[in-house]
Order: structure tokens, then C-alpha cells, then sequence
């Protein structure tokens, strides 16, 4: 949910068509250092950057930090809450991806003192680094929606689809039982930035799908709740979806924003520019709002001027440089920068970063750039997606123009998502693409 990745790799393969827009080769000329290198976070961008640092830097100190035990495989958690994929699906071993060569702090970071370069752990250790990557990922303010807690997941018809593979799997039961006896669904989305702004949106069309499948479609009434006055970011996109929701028979409410649930007597209230208004359900999938975790957003990184109160941490959106502490990157989604909240934008971001910092470590200047490419295989349907890529101008960027056509529901870029998806991930992960 992250969480989506790029497909470029697999397509050469399954298409027969050269690698176009494959990914940069993962490890260049080796470099002598004896930097010291701190990673915050063994997700997607922390542990691929941790294996391409590793193989690329001889004599440097790289050190992760993470308390979490578990990775999981977010873009998986769409088709666990479908019933395509068990929970399991989506988890590993953190040890699994880390290179040996990497020290593993496993506690989490609880301070970050940019000024004297150190970060402090729980345990109040104090860590000094030349070179910081922050590389946390989001946290969920499940505590920000009044009345909702992750222990109501699967209960009452509530769902919600990113707390954890667990959730999801609690989600589909939700969502299947929904499905079966008809009534209100009703889908919504945070006003703030959000790890794969289209989930969202995926999970509407397959609860409308399964119900359809059952043929109870005419028990049931789609309502999705947008938080602004458009349903996706990239206008050319956003018009699709539109259609695409017209045709499919769903209520689509502008400008609302949930701030409240009350699970006992099923109904959710939002925020709108006329007042609070209430919607009561039977089944809805709820997202909180997300931000930066809180060591990073009380920390002096983030932006003040930008996304406020969210935390993101101020980089060049090009460099992925911190504007104010050079010795400081980001990536993943802690990175504050326009677009980039998804497994793939992680994917081309991390050797960016591995660029510049390796350049910076050699008295050069870096010569890779991100271009805020970001990739969303768009479900529609079971077997149907979309695969919509785009970047910081908004302009769709195709890995295959002219094969794969964008805002087309085709099976392959289903497949990609239900069965490619993984195997990129995982060689992203062991920094090998």
C-alpha cells in the first residue's frame, strides 16, 4: 500500500521487449572510506540502500536502525484485504534483507541532533554519524480519527487495509461478509500526504467487484468520501477514475474528510466546507492521516513551510539532500518531496541517494537526479488494472508506451500487480534493482 512498485524489469521479461527504463546497474566502482554511515529505518528505501552502500563503499561503518522484527511487503496488503493472499504473504525476517556487513541496531531511533551528528536510541544510546540516511517511512494516526482504534479492525464493518497484513486479512472478512448481505460501503481517504494515494480508490472498485460477482451489486450502495475536490492528484487520471467511478454506480462526495467514527452505531462523521455531516455504513474501509513518525517531525529535519505539522523531512526534491544539513538524505516515504509515496518511487529514489552520497563521500559532485517518478498499478477489477506512472509535472510516464497504454484495464498490468509485483521487490530490497 506503499506501496506499489515498478514493473519495468518484468515487463522486458514477459513481453520479449528490451529492458526500457530498466533500473540503473546496482553497484559501480568501489570507494575507500572510513565514513561513518547511519541509516533510520530497515523498510523498502533503508534496507536497498544498506546492500548498495555496502557493496559499493569499502571501509565504511553502516549502521541501521530499526526495532522492527518484521518487513512487511505493503504492496501486498491490497490483495490480502481481497482474499487473494494469506497474511503471511507480506511478511519476512528483517535479518532476512540486511547485508552482513551492516550493523543492526534493532531498538528504534528516539532522537535526531543534526547539529552535533548523533542519533539517540531508545535505550539511550547515542549513535555519531558523518552521513545520515532517514529512510523511517510513515506512521498511522489511527488516534486522529475520534472513536477509532486498530483493536476495532474487523469488527462492527470496519476495515482498514494499512495497519498490517493481520488488519488486512481482518479486512477482507469484513469486506466479504459486506458483500454477501448488501448495505452501505462507504470509502475515504486522509486530507494529508498518504503512502499510495490509489489504494484508496483500488479498494472501492474490488468491494463493487466481489458484490457484483456475488451478484448482490443491487443490495449494496458504493459511497466514496474524496478529501479535496478531485479523487487523484494527476488531473488526466483523476478524470479517468471519475468516469470510471460514474459508470460503476458510485456516490462520490467532494471535500470530505472523516473525523469521527462511532463503531456502535455505525456511522462515520466528516468534516465538509458546510459543517460536519454524518454517514453511517455497514461496511468502510478506513485510513487515517499519516505523517512523518514523531522522532523525525520533532526533530529540527522537516520543513516548516511545507506539509506543516506533517513532518517530511526538507530535501532538494531532485538530490534528495537535505537544504539545510548537507550530511543528511532521505528516502522512501519520510522524504518531503511533491510526489513519492509508493514502493516504486523508492525504487528509483535509493540510487539517487547512493549517487550523491557516495559522490559527496569522494569530493565529486552526484550526477543522478529522481524526477518523481511514481507508480501505481491501479486495480479495477479482479484480473484488470491499470498501470499509471507519473511524474513531478503530473505528465504519465509509460515504461512502455506504445505496449502497456496507461488508462487501459488490461490483465497484464493485473498480472504484474498479482504476481510480478513481489520478485522486483525483493531484487530491490537485496539492491539489485
Amino acid at each position: 500500500m506503499s506501496f506499489e512498485l515498478d514493473r519495468r524489469a518484468f515487463l522486458a521479461a514477459a513481453l520479449g521487449a528490451t529492458a526500457l527504463g530498466a533500473a540503473r546497474p546496482a553497484h559501480a566502482q568501489r570507494v575507500a572510506t572510513s565514513a561513518k554511515i547511519v541509516i533510520i529505518g530497515a523498510g523498502a528505501a533503508g534496507s536497498s540502500l544498506a546492500n548498495r552502500l555496502a557493496a559499493r563503499l569499502d571501509g565504511a561503518e553502516i549502521t541501521i536502525i530499526d526495532a522492527r522484527k518484521r518487513h512487511l511487503y505493503q504492496p501486498g496488503f491490497t490483495l490480502i484485504a481481497s482474499g487473494l493472499k494469506p497474511a503471511g504473504y507480506s511478511v519476512s525476517s528483517t535479518s532476512d534483507w540486511l547485508p552482513r556487513a551492516v550493523n543492526w541496531i534493532e531498538e528504534g531511533a528516539a532522537e535526531i541532533d543534526p547539529e552535533a551528528k548523533t542519533v539517540t536510541t531508545d535505550s539511550g544510546t547515542q549513535v555519531s554519524y558523518d552521513y545520515l540516511v532517514v529512510a523511517a517511512g510513515l506512521k498511522l494516526n489511527y488516534d486522529q480519527i475520534e472513536g477509532m482504534d486498530v483493536g476495532l479492525i474487523g469488527k462492527d464493518g470496519i476495515g482498514s487495509v494499512y495497519a498490517s497484513p493481520e488488519a488486512a486479512e481482518a479486512t477482507w472478512r469484513e469486506m466479504d461478509r459486506f458483500t454477501d448481505e448488501g448495505g452501505v460501503g462507504l470509502f475515504s481517504r486522509p486530507a494529508t500526504e498518504m503512502k499510495c494515494a490509489g489504494a484508496p480508490l483500488k479498494y472501492t472498485f474490488l468491494t463493487d467487484d466481489y458484490a457484483r460477482r456475488k451478484g448482490n451489486r443491487g443490495k449494496t450502495e458504493i459511497i466514496y468520501a474524496a478529501h479535496s475536490k478531485s479523487l487523484f492528484g494527476v488531473p488526466i487520471v483523476n478524470e479517468k477514475v471519475r468516469m470510471l467511478y460514474g459508470e460503476r454506480g458510485f456516490d462520490t462526495r467532494y471535500e470530505h474528510v472523516m473525523k469521527a467514527i462511532d463503531p456502535g452505531r455505525k456511522v462515520a462523521t466528516f468534516a465538509t466546507p458546510e459543517g460536519d455531516r454524518e454517514i453511517p455504513f455497514d461496511f468502510t474501509n478506513v485510513i487515517p492521516p499519516m505523517s512523518a513518525p514523531d522522532v523525525i517531525r520533532n526533530s529540527p529535519l522537516p520543513w516548516a513551510d511545507k506539509w506543516v505539522g506533517q513532518g517530511y523531512v526538507e530535501v532538494d526534491q531532485y538530490t534528495l539532500r537535505h537544504n539545510r544539513y548537507p550530511d543528511v538524505f532521505a528516502a522512501g516515504d519520510v522524504a518531503g518531496v511533491p510526489k513519492g509515496k509508493t514502493a516504486a518511487s523508492a525504487k528509483w529514489q535509493v540510487p539517487v541517494v547512493e549517487d550523491q552520497l557516495v559522490a559527496q563521500i569522494a569530493g565529486q559532485e552526484g550526477t543522478e537526479t529522481y524526477n518523481g517518478y511514481t507508480s501505481c498499478p491501479l486495480i479495477t477489477r479482479v484480473g484488470r488494472a491499470m498501470l499509471i506512472e507519473f511524474d513531478y509535472k503530473n505528465n504519465l510516464v509509460p515504461s512502455f508506451p506504445g505496449v502497456i497504454a496507461p488508462l487501459e484495464e488490461l490483465w497484464v498490468s493485473w498480472l504484474m500487480k498479482e504476481i510480478a509485483l513481489k520478485a522486483t521487490y525483493n531484487a530491490m530490497l537485496r539492491g539489485r534493482a
